[in-house]
């Protein structure tokens, strides 16, 4: 049953990282690409804005499918948990712990998923697993 809980943690995880990155890289899902993306970062004071909107995309992108596919667990947790320091930092540190004020509370539980994934392993069912051997 462990194995199967760790794959749902890591698909929910994991494929949402893979939308918030395609929002940023290519608009999907709603989002606004590199240019739009880019253009609120700089507002908030992120430069330069498209190269930081490209990059927190491939981030969120990479880190995303490497985490649900659970391979290279622990690089797909740094960079879940690195993207989510940095929208801390410039977006909901600020706002104090809670959700309900724009703060840092559900990105303070996606880095204990991430980190905790990590640390335990991606489980039976992940391409770390099958690697293994």
């Amino acid at each position: 049953m462990m194995a199967w809980g760790l794959l749902i943690i890591r698909l929910v995880i994991g494929v949402l990282f893979i939308g918030h990155g395609a929002q940023k890289l290519f608009g999907w899902f709603g989002g606004y690409g590199p240019k739009g993306t880019g253009g609120w970062m700089e507002s908030i004071g992120v430069k330069p804005g498209v190269l930081m909107a490209v990059l927190a995309g491939l981030m969120e992108l990479l880190g995303g499918a490497l985490f649900a596919a659970g391979l290279f667990t622990p690089v797909a947790a740094a960079l879940i948990v690195l993207t989510m320091l940095g929208a801390i930092k410039t977006v909901h540190g600020q706002n104090g712990l809670w959700a309900t004020a724009n703060g840092y509370e559900y990105n303070l539980v996606l880095i204990a998923a991430a980190v905790g994934i990590a640390l335990t392993g991606a489980g039976a069912y992940s391409l770390d697993a099958l690697l293994a051997g």
